[in-house]
């Protein structure tokens, strides 16, 4: 094993904080938005007697959290 250090990162290889920092924003905001809305549609129709309404109220959690998904995957195809 060799205790060189490693070179400097190339710019085309690094993330900064701000484009972190913005992912974490916009796939929170989306992700609430979306999730929330999935969710309140589903339970509105849940409530008014329709049980399809299950259908958007259950995968409104994953379908949220998976924009934020693609989001990331988004970022990470840029390095």
């Amino acid at each position: 094993m060799s205790n060189r250090a490693l070179g400097p990162i190339p710019n085309c290889m690094s993330v900064s904080r701000e484009e972190i920092l913005v992912l974490g924003l916009t796939a929170g905001v989306v992700g609430s938005l979306v999730g929330g809305l999935t969710l309140y549609a589903g339970l509105a129709l849940v409530v008014a007697g329709s049980h399809a309404g299950w259908l958007l109220a259950l995968p409104a959690a994953p379908l949220g959290g998976g924009l934020g998904y693609l989001l990331a995957r988004k970022l990470a195809a840029r390095l």
